[in-house]
């Protein structure tokens, strides 16, 4: 009996056998509104994957550069807890660097530990985050976010915000005209927001400015009212945008519930799309909290509708659309707790990928009009 080598490229986690797609969509061009999201999700997925499988991706597939993988330390959990990855697009002159974060395992006690942490942690005049997602991202018992010229040099731990920030800075050295973008999956997904929090919380502007987005799928809620108005702030400062991704009834971005100004909040706009992949920008995702009465019965419904779904999808879409027996599986599960499986990265990878180039532009909602100011997604044209 031959047991796997979780640390081959043909490896696949949990997650990976749910998706096991690798290859970027060729119909999708540089110059496509969906082009970046549809990159991003896919660096999301892939960043559940070991480090030699992501290698393999992000060279022999997408054709392009793989800068690094981290394996970052928890000081909390004393243990090796988080990870990422970086890779460069770079067409011509223009680079694009990507930062991945892995999202949560299924199968792993750590990343649920990180999740369900629901305490707090207060940031000097940015607000309450959510600890369990600052703990993983390198807060640390004893100094808190010292800036980085004063850690330890003797401790040789890599905590995920630093040695990514270095990371980012010699890269950035090499072509100041390059930009980066931040994604993430799930817990992933908060990691990717709270990156550039700390990087406003250490004033380091050089690098928000080279900040060309945050394209965050299935994220949680990560702080409160202060902390959301505090990054909407920075985000309109620095010209960054932030592209929170909600796929149909995924719980997750439901999570923690939001009752009151003392809560975790979402920020910005929420980017949702519906089963059938059709796409709009909303304030918030319907069903914010997830449990409803009213919303139960459409819920298992959706649900069912998804199990048919994937076996038929392939048939008016193509091959790479067919949905492995994990994904089924997953399915099935949704007819007993709806909103589980729509947490999975194929929904998110499809609605990249099959919605209109349309529906990937972002939106300023005038409230009081219902007006709408609509801008590319990876560009800052404007369209009338």
């Amino acid at each position: 009996m031959v047991l796997p080598n979780n640390e081959s490229p043909e490896f696949l986690s949990a997650i990976g056998l749910w998706d096991i797609r690798r290859d970027l969509d060729s119909r999708i061009n540089h110059e496509d509104p969906r082009y970046t999201s549809a990159l991003a999700i896919m660096a999301a997925k892939s960043a559940y994957e070991n480090e030699a499988y992501i290698k393999e991706t992000v060279e022999k597939h997408w054709k392009m550069e793989f800068l690094g993988f981290f394996n970052c330390y928890n000081d909390y959990e004393e243990d090796y807890t988080t990870q990422a990855f970086m890779w460069s697009d770079k067409t011509g002159d223009i680079e694009l660097i990507g930062v991945s974060f892995r999202g949560t395992s299924p199968f792993n006690a750590r990343d649920w530990s990180s999740d369900v942490d629901l305490s707090w942690y207060h940031l000097q005049g940015i607000g309450k985050v959510h600890a369990g997602f600052l703990k993983a991202l390198g807060l640390q018992k004893s100094k808190g976010w010292p800036l980085p010229d004063e850690l330890q040099i003797e401790d040789p731990k890599p905590y995920a915000y630093y040695a990514i920030r270095q990371k980012l800075l010699e890269r950035l050295a090499n072509n100041p005209d390059a930009k980066f973008l931040v994604t993430g999956h799930s817990l992933g997904a908060a990691l990717a927001i709270v990156f550039p929090a700390v990087l406003a919380y250490h004033k380091e502007t050089d690098l928000l400015t080279k900040l060309e987005g945050v394209y965050t799928f299935g994220q949680p809620r990560v702080g409160d009212h202060q902390f959301g108005e505090y990054m909407k702030e920075v985000l309109e400062t620095h010209g960054m945008r932030y592209h929170r991704f909600v796929y149909c009834n995924d719980l997750v971005p439901r999570v923690p519930f939001d009752s009151s100004d003392v809560y975790f909040k979402h920020f910005g706009h929420c980017h949702y799309y519906n089963s059938f992949y059709k796409g709009q920008v909303l304030t918030e995702e319907p069903n914010k909290n997830y449990f409803s009465i009213l919303a139960l019965i459409p819920m298992f419904g959706n649900a069912i509708w998804e199990l048919v779904r994937s076996f038929i999808i392939h048939f008016q879409n193509g091959p790479e659309y067919s949905e492995t027996f994990t994904c089924r599986g997953w399915r099935v599960f949704g007819l007993l707790i709806a909103g589980l499986p729509a947490h999975g990265p194929q929904d998110y990878v499809n609605l990249t990928r099959l919605g209109s180039p349309e529906s990937f532009m972002i939106a300023s909602v005038d409230q009081s009009t219902n007006s709408v100011d609509v801008e590319l997604l990876n560009g800052s044209n404007k369209i009338d």
